[in-house]
Parts: structure tokens; C-alpha cells; sequence
């Protein structure tokens, strides 16, 4: 398996932000794999409306499908993980999102998550996630941080601390057993609330390098 690459496309417009996600991705990949990222030019900096992830999916399947001969698979690093469903319907490179492998790895041995995250009007579409994968019965809810989430993102600490209250009422409201924290560009802020907590704490990119490996290898010949 060496030598394999997966693409990370990232459906917001920043550079920097891809440039994070890529560095997370490649610390959680094994096996010679590498990460390239891939950044979108027609979305907003950080999607934070249902419209914007919408308009965001034709993009992504585009940037997927000009890379498709030079990668082994694709990670949708958006949590509403848009143009997965069009990535995976037209071709047949393995691929996953974020949000779809972030749940899928929280709901293991039937446990109950919840997800904190910043973007309360994608609420709707956080819901849906649980609702396509077969997950409802384990799903608790979405708690938010109290603020503005492009202020947050300007502020590190304030938005651990914001963060981390949602977490606590993920655990100690809705009784999740689980809770991921919700979005791409959240990923250095998933790693700093882990050891803050006793349930595992689920950081989206990680858990979508590891679902991507596991899809390569399982889709390599024999």
C-alpha cells in the first residue's frame, strides 16, 4: 500500500484551513499513505448557512473529479459532507466525509452521541447525518456554542471555552457517550478538548483518514 494518496477537499474557501486539515489528516494517516488537499473557490471562507452547503456540493464533485486519476480516494472535509452522495453515486473512487465518519465511529458498540459545534443554522443539516446513516436511535442532539461562529473561529480560546460548554451539555443534558465535534475547520480545537473530558471526544478528520484507508484497501485488487 505504499505510495497511496488521498485527496482532502476542503468545500470552504480558505487556504489556511485546508492547510490545517491536511496537517491533522497526514498525522492521523498510516500505512504510506499521503494527503493532498484541494481548496474551493466559489464557497464562502467558513459555510455556515444550508444554502451555502448546497451550492458548495457541485464544487466538491468537481474538484473530485479532476483529481480522480491522480488520487486513491477522497475525504469530504465539510461536516455536512456535501457532494459525497454525488461523488459516490458517479464514481467509483472510495470517498467519505467527515460528518459520515465521524458518526459512524461514535455510535460504535451502540453508543449514544451527541455533537457540539458552532454553526447553529446548519443545524437541519447536522440532523439529517444520523437520520441517512441509520443512526437515529443513538443520535442525542446538537448543542452550539454561544456565538458568533466567524468570531470564534477569529479567537482560539474562546472558542475551546464555547466549545467545551456544548460538550459538557452534550454529556451531562442529552447523556451522550460520545461527542464529536462538529466541522472541518474545528479540527485543532477537537484535539485540545480530548483530554478534557472522560467520554471520547470524536475529531471528524481522524476519523475520516481512518475510514478512507480502511475503503482504499478494501477496493485495492487483491
Amino acid at each position: 500500500m505504499a505510495g497511496r494518496r488521498i485527496l482532502l477537499i476542503n468545500p470552504n474557501s480558505l487556504e489556511a484551513t485546508t492547510a490545517m486539515m491536511v496537517a491533522i489528516a497526514k498525522s492521523a494517516a498510516t500505512d504510506g499513505f499521503d494527503i493532498v488537499g484541494a481548496t474551493a473557490t466559489r464557497a464562502p471562507q467558513m459555510i455556515v448557512t444550508p444554502d451555502a452547503l448546497d451550492a458548495s456540493a457541485p464544487e466538491v464533485e468537481e474538484i473530485a473529479r479532476a483529481h480522480r486519476l491522480a488520487c486513491d480516494g477522497v475525504i469530504v472535509a465539510a461536516f455536512g459532507d456535501p457532494g459525497l452522495a454525488g461523488i459516490k453515486a458517479s464514481m467509483t473512487l472510495p470517498a467519505a466525509g467527515i460528518g459520515e465518519a465521524a458518526m459512524l465511529e461514535a455510535a460504535e458498540g451502540s453508543r449514544r452521541f451527541g455533537v457540539a459545534t458552532t454553526t447553529p443554522l446548519l443545524g437541519a443539516k447536522i440532523d439529517a447525518l444520523p437520520e441517512a446513516l441509520g443512526l437515529r436511535s443513538r443520535y442525542t442532539g446538537t448543542r452550539f456554542a454561544d456565538s458568533d461562529p466567524q468570531e470564534l473561529m477569529r479567537d482560539p480560546a474562546r472558542l475551546r471555552a464555547a466549545l467545551a460548554v456544548a460538550v459538557e451539555a452534550c454529556i451531562a443534558q442529552d447523556r451522550a457517550e460520545a461527542v464529536i465535534i462538529g466541522g472541518g475547520p474545528l479540527g485543532e480545537v477537537a484535539r485540545e478538548l480530548q483530554p478534557m473530558f472522560t467520554v471520547p471526544i470524536i475529531a471528524p478528520i481522524p476519523s475520516a483518514v481512518a475510514r478512507i484507508i480502511r475503503l482504499v484497501k478494501a477496493h485495492a485488487p487483491n
